[in-house]
C-alpha cells in the first residue's frame, strides 16, 4: 500500500453523493474507479441468488472470494457494474440488495474476504475509491480523504428521485425511515463504523451542486498530489 500510486477516498452515508462525485472525479483525473458499495451489493445479489443466508459466514466468505467483478472504465460497458460477465448495475441498486449489503458489511469474516480485492484496485495512474470505510480501513495511507454528508431529508429525496426516474415506485417517508435505520447500523457497528478519517475533509453536499463539490475536491487533490 505504500507505493507511489495516488488514491482519493470518498466516504459518507448513502445519498450524500459519493458515487456521482467519485465517477466525475475519476473521469476528470483519468484514474481508475472503485465503488466499494457495489462490491458489497454484488455479494448481496449473489448470496440472494444462491439462497444463502447472512448467517452462513463461511459460505459467504468463499462466495466473496470467487466473485467475478469488473468496473469497466472504457468501451461500451464503461460505467457499468459487471458480475460474472453480465451487467447488473440496475439489479444491485434495488432495495433488497441494499439492505442485504448493509447487513453483510457488518460481518467481520465477509469484510476481510473483500478487503484484499478492494485494495487490488489501486493501480496506475491512480484510484478514486468511494464507500464508507475507504479512508479509515481500506486505504488509510491515501493522501486525499473526503467525507461527504448531507441532511437525511435531502438524501432520502435524492434516492426517491432516482427510483422514480428508474420507474420504481417508492414512498419518500419509507425511504427516509430505511435510510435512518441504515445510518444507525453503519455508524454503530463494531467493525469499521461509518465515520470520517481523522485527516479527512468533510463536505456537506445538501445545498451544493455536483460541480461545486467536484471543484472543492479537485482543489484538495491539486494541493496534495
Amino acid at each position: 500500500m505504500n507505493g507511489p500510486i495516488g488514491v482519493v477516498t470518498i466516504d459518507g452515508p448513502g445519498g450524500a453523493g459519493k458515487g456521482t462525485i467519485a465517477r466525475v472525479l475519476a473521469e476528470r483525473l483519468g484514474w481508475h474507479l472503485l465503488d466499494s458499495g457495489a462490491i458489497y451489493r454484488l455479494l448481496a445479489l449473489a448470496s440472494l441468488r444462491a439462497d444463502m443466508g447472512p448467517g452462513e459466514v463461511d459460505r459467504l466468505a468463499a462466495l466473496a472470494e470467487a466473485l467475478d467483478i469488473r468496473f469497466p472504465t472504457a468501451g461500451p460497458e464503461a460505467g457499468e457494474v459487471i458480475l460474472d460477465g453480465a451487467v447488473v448495475s440496475d439489479l444491485i441498486r434495488q432495495e433488497a440488495c441494499g439492505e442485504r449489503a448493509s447487513v453483510l458489511a457488518a460481518v467481520p469474516v465477509v469484510r476481510q474476504a473483500l478487503l484484499d480485492r478492494q485494495r487490488a484496485f489501486r493501480q496506475p495512474p491512480g484510484l478514486v475509491a468511494d464507500g464508507r470505510d475507504m479512508g479509515t480501513v481500506v486505504f488509510p495511507d491515501a493522501p486525499v480523504k473526503i467525507f461527504l454528508t448531507a441532511s437525511a431529508g435531502e438524501r432520502a429525496r435524492r434516492r426517491h428521485k432516482q427510483l422514480m426516474e428508474q420507474g420504481v415506485a417508492a414512498n419518500l417517508a419509507d425511504l427516509l425511515q430505511e435510510l435512518r435505520a441504515r445510518d444507525q447500523r453503519d455508524t454503530q457497528r463494531s467493525v469499521a463504523p461509518l465515520k470520517p478519517a481523522e485527516d479527512a475533509v468533510t463536505i456537506d453536499t445538501t445545498d451544493l451542486s455536483v460541480e461545486a463539490v467536484v471543484n472543492a475536491v479537485m482543489e484538495r487533490v491539486e494541493a496534495r498530489l
